[in-house]
């Protein structure tokens, strides 16, 4: 649980997402710095009884933020309640936004509904959040952009969203991954409620030094740009970079290579990197493909969205790490019903040598951790041959 800890503490962030086709992305992060730990110990940190993370939005990513940095996000909290959506500190997603809109007009009361539902009945999903059972219908002469085709958000899910965004409520636990919603009173600790509140401008420079301290070496971009590791409005962040600069906070260097300024966080170590780790696509080393592609020259995007026809590398695409570069990405999945771990793809880096032996541990490691009995490479290329012949029983 140290270790948990420690990674978590590095890192500030371990972002959430639904897809599963090798396991979730929030475990990943942990895996690649620890090797095979138990995941049940990160659940008991994220949804446990003695909880020591919680689920918001860092930026506009759902995630998974330790306790302590609750207070460096009430300032949006408080944003979002107010509803001003033009406000670029306000966080929320796009159907939430449009939502609100229209239910403010066509359903005033409703918010506070689904609420007092939750008050009575909470923990519960968005789908049994609705206080009248209505379910609006893409089809509708005048559908809610919200609703769509592809998310299908009801009322009661913008709702309860809009009340997660605002800090009303928060996520109490998960039942097959889907999100159960509870007052937020009754689920983080009194002490962390009652901490004295930070105003905007002191939630932002604390924000700003996570960042650096996650990066390590960064640009003004990479820290708080509209890609960075926190997004910020660039008129509200520059101020900050050149105080921490002034403070002794941030030290300004020149990065081989780089023309842009950049700035060491006090305290980073810099020592020779020897790293053997597959990278989840919402890792944070790699989560600003910009910046992924400045520091290693690697050309990195996620592929779960893009058209079968129309993948290079695969489908859940995981860069390897090894020592310091990126040498390969590795196309894996998870096959339960064969307990099986497939690798249906492996394209090496040009010029990347060597890559057999230490792929082929970390495939082995991986399926052991995920409680796999073997490893499966049909990838056809001369390395997933390789990869084949290594791993075999």
């Amino acid at each position: 649980m140290r270790e948990i800890r420690r990674v978590v503490d590095r890192v500030g962030v371990l972002q959430v997402d639904s897809v599963n086709v090798l396991t979730r992305s929030h475990y990943l992060p942990l895996f690649a710095r620890l090797g095979g730990y138990e995941r049940e110990r990160l659940d008991r940190l994220c949804w446990g009884e003695k909880r020591e993370l919680f689920e918001y939005f860092w930026g506009h990513k759902a995630a998974l933020i330790p306790l302590s940095s609750y207070r460096l996000l009430r300032w949006r909290m408080r944003a979002a309640e107010r509803q001003d959506w033009s406000d670029p500190d306000v966080t929320a997603p796009w159907s939430v936004v449009v939502g609100m809109q229209r239910l403010n007009e066509e359903r005033p009361g409703y918010v506070g509904q689904v609420l007092k539902l939750v008050e009575e009945r909470g923990p519960i999903s968005a789908g049994e959040a609705s206080p009248d059972g209505v379910r609006r219908k893409s089809t509708d002469p005048h559908p809610d952009p919200s609703t769509g085709t592809m998310w299908n958000w009801q009322d009661a899910k913008i709702a309860i969203e809009y009340l997660f965004c605002t800090g009303r409520v928060t996520i109490a636990g998960r039942r097959n991954f889907e999100r159960l919603y509870d007052l937020t009173e009754r689920v983080l600790p009194e002490a962390v409620l009652e901490a004295p509140e930070l105003t905007a401008d002191e939630a932002r420079r604390e924000l700003v030094k996570l960042s650096a301290k996650a990066l390590g070496i960064a640009t003004a971009k990479d820290l708080c740009g509209a890609r960075g590791y926190f997004p910020l409005p660039s008129a509200t962040a520059r101020p900050i970079i050149s105080d921490l600069v002034d403070t002794g906070e941030l030290i300004p260097v020149q990065v081989e290579g780089i023309p842009q300024q950049s700035y060491l966080a006090v305290g980073a170590e810099d020592h020779p990197i020897d790293a053997r780790a597959l990278l989840s696509p919402f890792d944070t080393l790699i989560w600003n493909r910009d910046r992924t592609e400045r520091l290693f020259d690697f050309f990195y995007r996620i592929s779960i969205y893009t058209p079968a026809a129309q993948r290079i590398h695969g489908y859940y695409v995981l860069p390897f790490l090894l020592g310091d570069r990126l040498v390969a990405r590795v196309d894996l999945k998870a096959d339960r019903q064969n307990s099986a771990l497939l690798v249906p793809t492996v394209t090496p880096e040009p010029g990347a040598k060597n890559l057999a032996e230490p792929m082929a541990a970390e495939f082995t490691k991986m399926a052991d951790w995920l409680n796999l009995d073997r490893v499966q490479v049909t990838a056809s290329s001369k390395l997933g041959r390789a990869l084949s012949e290594l791993t075999r029983g």
